[in-house]
């Protein structure tokens, strides 16, 4: 069940980091942003709606702390989705990836100033390294030659922290409910979230477009399929292990990108990618000790 569980993990990760390519090739054909992550949360939200009903007689009630929780989720995950995007389309598919997942980084920083974590000289290294990587992936150490404007690298880093808060919702809601419920919750509010800020007549046009089938499989690869295989697989393995093994999802969101979408990184870049991940692993798997 333990290679089980790993296998699903990856196989969730693989399907996020294809659908960051797919993203760009949406807004390559001109669709807004906010458009496109509106469709992977609401094709998301058809799968775990189902599977909420295939469960039915597993659900249980719906207390109101479990729909608090469940609703932070949704904020969340509409913050990683939208920001990740808009970091793709303001760097590149890669440079937004491997920013999302400095996320346990940011988080590490605010415990230290809530006095919620200790200090110590391993994780003072950990963000170190994590920086080092930063700059050298975006290559601010040369304005000049900076990869995608500081908006994207803003962007990707509030994806990472949407992402945390997302984890934060789900693991708090899940504790009290089923994973069907949560996500069914938490997804409902995502479309609700984004449905206020999303342009309604693009977003109808969708429906009549060619290209309809893009966002299908945007939210059935980035949502709704890849969720219940991670929240499926991360209970036949262990934290550190889930952790280590999610990096798949921006080295595949990598090599779409260069392969696929012709997107081009330096050695200098890719160096800043491996310091990262190194980085990132490293913390998730002394964490979860």
């Amino acid at each position: 069940m333990k290679f089980a569980g790993t296998g699903l993990v990856i196989l969730a990760a693989i399907c996020w980091g294809i659908s960051g390519g797919i993203a760009d090739i949406l807004m390559d054909k001109g669709w807004d942003p906010l458009v496109i992550s509106f469709y992977r949360g609401g094709v998301g939200l058809i799968c775990f709606f189902v599977w909420y009903l295939l469960r039915f007689k597993q659900n249980g009630g719906i207390s109101a702390r479990l729909f608090l929780w469940a609703l932070f989720a949704g904020v969340g995950v509409a913050g990683n989705f939208t920001f990740y995007f808009l970091s793709i389309q303001a760097s590149s598919v890669a440079v937004a990836a491997t920013l999302m997942y400095t996320a346990p980084v940011f988080v590490l920083l605010v415990s230290f100033l809530l006095r919620l974590e200790n200090s110590t000289w391993f994780k003072w290294a950990c963000i170190t390294g994590v920086l080092l990587g930063i700059i050298l992936l975006t290559g601010a150490y040369n304005p000049e030659s900076i990869s995608g404007s500081f908006f994207g690298v803003a962007a990707g880093l509030a994806a990472g922290l949407s992402y945390a808060l997302f984890i934060f919702g789900f693991k708090n809601a899940s504790s009290i409910g089923n994973p069907q419920t949560t996500l069914t919750i938490a997804f409902f509010s995502f479309c609700l979230i984004l449905f206020l800020f999303t342009n309604k007549g693009e977003a109808a046009a969708v429906l009549a477009s060619n290209d309809i089938g893009w966002f299908l499989l945007l939210g059935i690869l980035g949502a709704g399929l890849s969720f219940i295989l991670y929240v499926t697989g991360i209970r036949w393995t262990t934290p550190a292990t889930a952790s280590m093994v999610a990096m798949v999802e921006p080295v595949t969101a990598s090599l779409f990108g260069v392969l696929v979408i012709g997107d081009h990184l330096t050695p200098i870049q890719i160096f800043g990618i491996v310091v990262i991940l190194v980085t990132i692993t490293l913390l998730s798997m002394k964490q979860s000790d």
